[in-house]
């Protein structure tokens, strides 16, 4: 058989469940709201985008399998429209608020979901301090009863914004211009920050600039560009910080000793990442050191850490998703790329993912070993 229709009939046994979606155009930003709904939004310049607000199949949100739906696919609830290609989007908690940036980053645009009808609107917009056309602000939310947007393209320019007020309630002050992979609010007072050189820092807003940071990625750096994801609280013991290089290599960091990885391993990617924009590492919510990671190829490849040790040592994924290469019949050598993915947030194998021909796959693997 054809590898496409290998990996069709192979489906039924490495899927519990799987649905495809496509949308308008291609989308980097897979933002949740709730465990029902989630944010897409197109990334093309010099064109109007689409902000949607899609619900997943009735099917995922039931508590059981209950049998044939008769609603087996996407409902779009809301859509809007960007003049800028949205790279970053995020859903404020408990609002009907959203914020997206892009290129130029000349500003955040503040968004609001309508109540009454099926419109997202802008409503205002939130100046950045870097006015660079090539970069773009990094977003994350503190939320609280005064929500606050954390924004930055580099060190230099990372602020926290009040949400209403519009006042500068913290700024880094510090001259330093590494530009920046990714934000990360962790609680009402602190944030992490990667730089693309794989720099990595932990923030207290309650204090003058001085975190805890890295200056190194550390073994076998090149010239990698690197992203990072710190794992929720109460989501196992162990190292909860990933770092992920666009060569493959992928740390494990302690936030007590950012210096010195724990673990450090080589994933099998076929090729440095051609796009290190797109690279994600993300932990899963609701399974115990279980990660994914994307942005090399057509694939989402899913690990468990739990016994990883040495460093430099090379790992396997327990999954890949394959999905977005063989369901249309594509070449592996001509496939599309996965251009973002996140996990449920409490359905624990359940992700979704999206790809560069504007493929949404929602999709909840099967442990063919013991669980994870």
């Amino acid at each position: 058989m054809e590898p496409a229709e290998d990996w069709l009939v192979e489906s039924l046994r490495l899927y519990q469940d799987f649905h495809a979606f496509d949308l308008s155009e291609a989308t980097r930003v897979l933002e949740w709201i709730g465990d029902k709904g989630v944010f897409v939004a197109g990334s093309e310049s010099q064109k109007k985008n689409e902000i949607l607000h899609l619900e997943l199949p009735v099917r995922l949100s039931a508590k059981e399998n209950q049998g044939l739906f008769p609603e087996r696919d996407f409902k779009v609830r809301h859509g809007g429209f960007s003049d800028r290609p949205v790279f970053a989007l995020k859903h404020v908690p408990d609002t009907r608020l959203l914020v997206t940036s892009g290129p130029p980053g000349g500003s955040l645009q503040v968004w609001q979901v309508a109540e009454d009808s099926d419109v997202i609107k802008a409503i205002s917009t939130i100046g950045v301090q870097e006015k660079e056309g090539h970069l773009w602000p990094k977003v994350a939310i503190f939320s609280s009863v005064a929500p606050g947007v954390l924004h930055g393209a580099r060190l230099s320019g990372l602020e926290v914004v009040d949400l209403e007020s519009r006042k500068t309630t913290y700024s880094s002050g510090t001259s330093d211009g590494e530009e920046l992979s990714s934000l990360q609010v962790l609680d009402a007072d602190t944030f992490a920050f990667c730089c693309v050189s794989g720099r990595l820092g932990l923030v207290d807003t309650r204090q003058k600039w001085a975190p805890l940071e890295t200056r190194s990625p550390g073994p076998a750096p090149g010239g990698e560009r690197w992203c990072a994801e710190v794992r929720g609280g109460g989501q196992g013991p162990g190292p909860c910080i990933a770092s992920l290089g666009s060569e493959g290599h992928l740390h494990l960091l302690d936030p007590r000793d950012l210096c010195h990885p724990v673990s450090s391993v080589q994933c099998p990617v076929a090729m440095p990442s051609p796009n290190p924009e797109l690279l994600r590492v993300t932990w899963a919510p609701s399974l115990d050191n279980c990660l994914a990671i994307s942005g090399f190829d057509g694939t989402v490849q899913v690990y468990d850490v739990t016994s990883w040790g040495a460093l430099g040592s090379p790992v396997e994924p327990v999954f890949t998703h394959q999905g977005h290469i063989f369901l249309d019949g594509h070449e592996v050598d001509a496939a599309p790329r996965v251009t973002t993915h996140t996990w449920h947030p409490r359905k624990p194998r359940t992700l979704l993912s999206a790809a560069s021909d504007a493929a949404l796959h929602v999709w909840d693997w099967v442990d063919l070993r013991t669980p994870c």
